[in-house]
């Protein structure tokens, strides 16, 4: 008995819908995906070198000291807690949420105390604030 004969030949992979399966995959890929940039603020930061703003008589000083207490106008505030500073502010304010505050932090104070102070002043509901600041080179001494 005889077996036909075959003829081997090259076994031949056809490319073709692999090709379409990677364009198919990076035209989804280039589709879907969306190029926004992380969530940041653009803040400039004011420079220090300017004139001192004149002082107002009656404008409430809240400074942050650099373990983070809060004291308004020379008072010591009995706790670090936002509800406290702002309701402090709106007894000292006599209702007056005109007033400007002037918000005073130590260098070494941490962000966090800051910004609590910054977001206690908001809540009290008071228009605006102001951010002191000292002169480049300018001595300690006298903020003691």
């Amino acid at each position: 008995m005889k077996f036909p004969r075959r003829t081997l030949e090259d076994p031949a992979i056809n490319l073709t819908p692999l090709i379409d399966v990677v364009f198919l995959l990076l035209i989804f890929f280039m589709v879907t995906t969306t190029f926004t940039r992380e969530t940041r603020l653009a803040v400039n930061l004011p420079e220090a070198d300017a004139a001192p703003a004149e002082q107002q008589q009656n404008q409430i000083e809240v400074l942050v000291n650099q373990n983070g207490r809060y004291s308004i106008n020379n008072e010591l505030l009995a706790d670090n807690l936002r509800d406290t500073l702002r309701d402090r502010l709106i007894d000292v304010a006599g209702g007056n949420l005109n007033q400007t505050i002037l918000l005073i932090a130590d260098a070494e104070s941490s962000h966090q105390a800051v910004i609590t102070a910054m977001d206690a002043i908001g809540q009290a509901g008071f228009s605006g604030f102001s951010i002191a600041t000292r002169q480049p080179g300018q001595d300690d001494s006298n903020n003691e």
